[in-house]
């Protein structure tokens, strides 16, 4: 299957299936003299791994991550880093009674017309267990950006589930570690957890929107046309599995808003040009302000439930079909820190770009 890299300079390769015997990540192309131990990796993935809590699948994988290449002494040496995960907690069986059938909503059916090759147990390749790999490569990614651009800070939220949405007066960044969801709204997150427990009870699932903000942002990353900072961040949004939209600052808002509204005016001060408000969520004309990068995406309901529901057979017989197994009702939960992984390999990728283009930016203010 082709085309399982991303990025330019900073680049990443994940490979490996959902009850295969591990996964992983090639990351090429990160700077030498980077420290990096897989401690340093470890943290981000146990933010994302399974079975910490009762919204989210009860797989229990440790998602121990292990370093094989491109560390020595505790430093990167600028060569391939080669990033492994072992599977431990496979259950392949519940997957036996749909070897045959498509699960409405998932990419059985795709996969088959395209390949001819259909792995039913836990989906294969087409599993969001392929994001643990992402996830690692964005600690590697992250301990660059510290050492190249040490005032950038990546932080995701969820800020909507289903119909519900956080009151954004509520905001305070200190909740988002404190609550299963990542929500920035200690109150919408109570609401909540009494909302998702009803839906796993009843088998169902339900959607949700990540935001994931970039704060401390140089300005200069980016380029005008094929390489604009905003279509390579929604294309690393895209890719996560299940996110089916993706915003950049005000997103399909802008629509509503006249020139006047949108436009963020610019002022200057003694420590260089500000802006009114930030409804370009960072970026013009694919180039970054300095601003913080606001970028968002909506996430579908899993697939994967207890509901029987209408389907075909690989003879094309119609049947019914109720998916088994260990499923996340909401995927958005352990979306939040593969859209910050995301983020952190998209812009370490945009600054090696830019610094081996301009080096330092060339048009000065003021």
């Amino acid at each position: 299957m082709s085309i399982n890299s991303f990025g330019r300079l900073f680049s990443v390769s994940t490979w490996g299936e959902s009850h295969g015997p591990a996964l992983g990540a090639m990351v090429d192309g990160c700077p030498p003299n980077v420290p990096l131990d897989a401690a340093m990796i470890q943290h981000w993935l146990d933010r994302r791994k399974p079975g910490q809590n009762k919204f989210t699948t009860q797989r229990q994988e440790a998602d121990q991550v292990e370093i094989l290449s491109g560390v020595y002494e505790g430093l990167t040496t600028g060569t391939p880093i080669q990033l492994l995960i072992r599977n431990t907690d496979q259950r392949s069986k519940d997957y036996s009674g749909i070897a045959e059938k498509f699960r409405p909503g998932h990419a059985d059916i795709t996969y088959w017309q395209k390949y001819g090759i259909r792995d039913p147990r836990g989906g294969g390749r087409s599993s969001a267990r392929e994001t643990a790999a992402r996830v690692a490569a964005g600690g590697v990614a992250r301990q660059a950006l510290k050492m190249l651009v040490p005032e950038l800070r990546i932080t995701g939220a969820m800020v909507q589930m289903g119909p519900h949405r956080i009151d954004r007066n509520n905001w305070d960044r200190d909740q988002i570690e404190a609550n299963p969801f990542w929500a920035p709204d200690a109150k919408a997150a109570a609401m909540w957890e009494g909302y998702l427990d009803g839906l796993r009870k009843s088998g169902n699932s339900i959607g949700a929107v990540v935001e994931v903000m970039a704060e401390g942002m140089p300005a200069g990353l980016g380029a005008p046309v094929y390489a604009k900072l905003d279509v390579d961040l929604a294309a690393a949004m895209m890719s996560i599995n299940a996110v089916k939209a993706v915003e950049i600052g005000a997103g399909m808002m802008a629509a509503e808003l006249t020139g006047e509204e949108n436009a963020d005016e610019i002022f200057m001060t003694e420590a260089g040009p500000v802006y009114s408000s930030n409804h370009a969520g960072g970026i013009l004309g694919g180039i970054s302000t300095g601003q913080d990068v606001i970028c968002r995406f909506a996430v579908k309901p899993t697939s994967s439930i207890l509901k029987p529901r209408r389907t075909i057979t690989k003879a094309g017989e119609e049947v019914e079909i109720v998916t088994k197994g260990r499923h996340d009702p909401c995927v958005g939960i352990r979306a939040v820190p593969v859209g910050e992984a995301m983020m952190a390999c998209t812009l370490l990728d945009h600054v090696l770009l830019h610094r081996g283009q301009v080096g330092e930016n060339q048009g000065r203010i003021g």
